[in-house]
């Protein structure tokens, strides 16, 4: 018999469930180039007191996979370009952190005080094309992180290494933090997902008046990104967050699925 897959698992059913848990797994040691993020994360819950199970969704921060992934740049083994020597000072940058940030961009959208707004190579618009300098060891010199290549691919890596561990299929989401547009303060979104929906269209349904929907999509993978921010943080130093109690849809859904079309996007 052909065994299910991640995204074939999890909660069949799906609707609102009366309540929800966020589980931060904590007590996760700095992660190095090629560590085996799902071997640390089970050691991790353990310790813990906590075991997967079916129905979880697991979010991990951004910086975590790129650190694993070997996604860190040494500033010092960075040459600037002119362009970057040129827009540094009006960014009040360092000119080789711009120019990491250019060469993780596909295009700039717009220039602020603080950051480029830019298209990174995955699609995503956002501060900087996601380059941070932030929970990076100090010991461990200038140093930055980028965005993971491919973050639906990383999520479908760890998701499949975490069910070889503990025999539980978890969807897993990437997040990182965004700024928004019309909106002050920053949120988590999902950049990588495996295992679950990410969008749910609730088009041509009836709400709880029996109006017709029609114009209603909910980014899901979104809004579980963002409660798992509540506990993450950028002080606590906590990277990883089971949600428990959601009744998720399974589908092969990548993260990318939440880009706004360029034709639909009134921003750029």
């Amino acid at each position: 018999m052909k065994k299910a897959s991640v995204a074939e698992r999890g909660s069949t059913a799906h609707g609102r469930s009366p309540e929800l848990r966020l589980i931060a797994l904590r007590g996760l040691p700095e992660v190095p180039r090629g560590a085996d993020l799902a071997g640390l994360l089970t050691v991790a819950a353990a310790r813990g007191g906590v075991r997967f199970e079916r129905g979880d969704v697991l979010v991990l921060a951004q910086k975590i996979v790129s650190k694993a992934e070997g996604r860190t740049v040494a500033l010092s083994s960075v040459r600037p370009s002119a362009l970057a020597r040129e827009w540094a000072p009006r960014l009040r940058q360092d000119p080789r952190l711009t120019e990491v940030v250019l060469r993780e961009s596909r295009r700039v959208l717009r220039m602020t005080e603080r950051a480029l707004i830019v298209e990174t190579r995955h699609g995503l618009v956002c501060a900087n094309a996601g380059v941070d300098r932030s929970n990076v060891p100090a010991r461990a010199g200038a140093r930055v992180t980028c965005l993971p290549i491919d973050p639906d691919a990383s999520a479908r890596r760890i998701a499949a290494a975490l069910e070889r561990r503990t025999g539980v299929a978890v969807p897993v989401i990437i997040s990182d933090t965004f700024g928004r547009p019309w909106r002050l303060g920053l949120v988590n979104v999902a950049i990588g997902a495996c295992g679950l929906r990410v969008l749910e269209d609730l088009r041509g349904s009836r709400d709880a008046h029996g109006h017709l929907l029609r114009a209603t999509i909910l980014a899901v993978g979104d809004e579980l990104a963002a409660a798992a921010g509540l506990m993450m943080g950028k002080k606590e130093a906590v990277p990883a967050v089971i949600i428990r109690g959601f009744q998720y849809r399974p589908a092969r859904e990548p993260a990318t699925s939440l880009l706004r079309p360029p034709a639909e996007d009134m921003f750029r």
